[in-house]
C-alpha cells in the first residue's frame, strides 16, 4: 500500500469531520489544516529512478489524498494533472476516498468513459444522512469499482437497498480515533456486516476506534490496538482491502 497526497489541507464538511485526524496532527505542529496546498509528493506516481523506471511498481495499491479530499474545490486547478498521472499509471490501482462525491464530474477526464478499471472510488458515510445523500450519487456515476466506508461510524446505518444494486464491491466499518472520539457500538458493526452478507458484498471491520461499546460495556482502546482488536473479532468476509 502506498499513500499519495498530491495536496494537503481540507475544509470540514459533515459530522464525520468533527474530530478529523489530519486536523489533530496539524495542530500538534502548529499548522493550519484549512490551508490547501500542493505537496512535494505531487508527482509521486510518475517519478522515475535513475534508470528511467518508475519508483512505484505494479502491483501496488495507491491511496490518494489521505490528508485532503480528491474532489475538494480548492484543488480544482490541480486535479486535471492528477488525473493525467493516474491515467499514465494504469499498471497501478488507485483508491480515492471522498465525502464530496457530488463533485465527481468536476474536471473529469474526457476519456473517462464508463470509468477506468484501475480506479476505485469510495464514499465515506458516517451516518444515515450521509449514506442517503452520497451512495445514490456513487451508484449513478460512471465508476467501475465502488466501495462504501463507514468511518467514523457514528450510528447504525441501513444501506441494504444500495447493496442490492450489485454495484458495491466492498463495505468497511470502523470507529473514531483520538482523545475526543465518539462512541462506536459493536451492534452497528454487526448490523452492517449482516446487510453485506445478505447481499453477498465483502465486509471488513477495520478498526474499533478509541471508544468502543460491546455487550453494554464501553472500552477505551489505545490507538496501537484498534486495528488488531477489530481483526480479532473474526467477522471479516470476502477479504479485506
Amino acid at each position: 500500500m502506498t499513500v499519495w497526497n498530491p495536496w494537503h489541507g481540507c475544509k470540514k464538511l459533515s459530522a464525520g469531520c468533527a474530530n478529523c485526524y489530519m486536523y489533530r496532527r496539524d495542530a500538534s505542529v502548529g499548522r493550519d489544516s484549512t490551508i490547501v496546498a500542493k505537496t512535494a509528493g505531487f508527482r509521486l506516481p510518475v517519478q522515475r529512478k535513475r534508470d528511467g523506471s518508475y519508483k512505484l511498481n505494479d502491483p501496488e495499491t495507491v491511496f490518494a489524498c489521505m490528508t485532503s479530499d480528491f474532489f475538494l474545490e480548492d484543488a480544482d486547478a490541480w486535479r486535471p494533472e492528477a488525473w493525467a498521472m493516474i491515467r499514465e499509471r494504469s499498471d497501478l490501482h488507485f483508491t480515492i476516498i471522498t465525502k464530496r462525491i457530488s463533485r465527481f464530474t468536476v474536471g473529469l477526464p474526457e476519456d473517462w468513459g464508463s470509468g477506468w478499471p484501475h480506479v476505485t472510488v469510495c464514499v465515506t458515510c458516517e451516518n444515515q444522512q450521509a449514506a442517503d445523500s452520497r451512495i445514490p450519487l456513487l451508484l449513478s456515476l460512471p465508476i467501475v469499482h465502488r466501495h462504501i466506508i463507514h468511518e467514523p461510524m457514528l450510528e447504525a446505518v441501513d444501506i441494504a437497498q444500495y447493496l442490492q444494486s450489485g454495484l458495491i464491491g466492498h463495505v468497511s466499518c470502523g470507529g473514531e480515533s483520538g482523545e475526543n472520539a465518539r462512541l462506536c457500538r459493536y451492534e452497528w458493526i454487526l448490523s452492517a456486516r449482516e446487510q453485506c452478507m445478505r447481499c453477498g458484498v465483502p465486509f471488513t471491520f477495520r478498526q474499533t476506534g478509541a471508544r468502543f461499546e460491546k455487550d453494554g460495556k464501553i472500552y477505551r482502546i489505545p490507538r496501537a490496538l484498534q486495528l488488531s482488536q477489530a481483526k480479532k473479532a473474526g467477522i471479516n468476509t470476502g477479504g479485506a482491502v
